[in-house]
């Protein structure tokens, strides 16, 4: 069944550029007032402007300012039909041959967005969809919530407990008009690819196309959204066999080094 968002309100954080720019612009175009969130004010500003809708500063770590931002904009415009949970960092290894040179501090700082943001609004949004019948929650991951993330301890392990966490979300609460899906694409012509040292390649998608899967998916009603449908493969892969797929990744690993 398609989403109905027009004249709608949808919300999307780490919305100044990549993913979450996109995801803004294909909201947008299906008729949905749009509020970009990003702790990149500025690059906010950009995408509201450019789409006609508002933009807010957030950090998604703090609490208490993404309460405040969803009530606010509840406030103002109307009830969120549609939160894309999209802010995201990735830090490497900082000793490419040691996989836990990670410090605390890092393991805090990834944590904390790329599992607490989703947590935050959730905590907000979903008693106030219980209470009215419903709403939908994106949540980008990565298909490093399926896979692993081979050069970054930090973004495998927290991809793979955000991907855990939408899945209570959705066990608990679909059965009350809460729709959750989460979006785990491979490679994407992003910052955040680029300032990882990953040049284009094949396979690599534009953030627009993975926008255009994040909202056929939605419409289809699937909680899995795969821009990339390899990953679906590579997944049942390392499902079947964990042991051949950990030594698979240990040479690929090895050549990349």
């Amino acid at each position: 069944m398609s989403m109905d968002l027009d004249g709608r309100v949808v919300a999307v954080t780490g919305a100044a550029q990549g993913i979450g720019r996109a995801l803004a612009g294909a909201a947008a175009a299906r008729g949905a007032r749009v509020v970009a969130l990003d702790r990149d004010a500025a690059g906010a500003a950009a995408t509201a402007t450019a789409l006609g809708g508002e933009a807010m500063a957030l950090d998604v770590t703090d609490a208490g300012a993404v309460a405040d931002a969803i009530a606010g904009i509840e406030g103002r415009l109307g009830p969120i039909a549609l939160y894309c949970s999209n802010a995201g960092i990735l830090e490497r290894d900082p000793d490419p041959m040691l996989a836990t040179s990670a410090d605390p501090e890092s393991w805090a700082r990834v944590f904390a967005v790329n599992v607490m943001g989703h947590v935050h609004a959730a905590r907000a949004l979903v008693p106030l969809w219980r209470g009215r019948g419903g709403g939908a929650f994106l949540g980008t991951v990565s298909a490093a919530g399926l896979l692993g993330q081979i050069g970054s301890a930090t973004y495998g392990a927290t991809k793979h407990a955000a991907l855990a966490f939408l899945d209570h979300l959705a066990i608990a609460h679909a059965q009350e008009g809460i729709r959750v899906a989460a979006l785990c694409p491979q490679g994407v012509d992003t910052a955040m690819l680029r300032d990882a040292g990953v040049a284009a390649r094949a396979g690599v998608l534009s953030p627009e196309a993975v926008a255009e899967a994040a909202f056929a998916g939605l419409d289809a009603g699937r909680f899995l959204i795969l821009p990339h449908p390899e990953v679906a493969e590579y997944a049942r892969r390392r499902a079947v066999d964990h042991d051949r797929w950990l030594a698979g990744m240990g040479r690929l690993r090895r050549a990349m080094l």
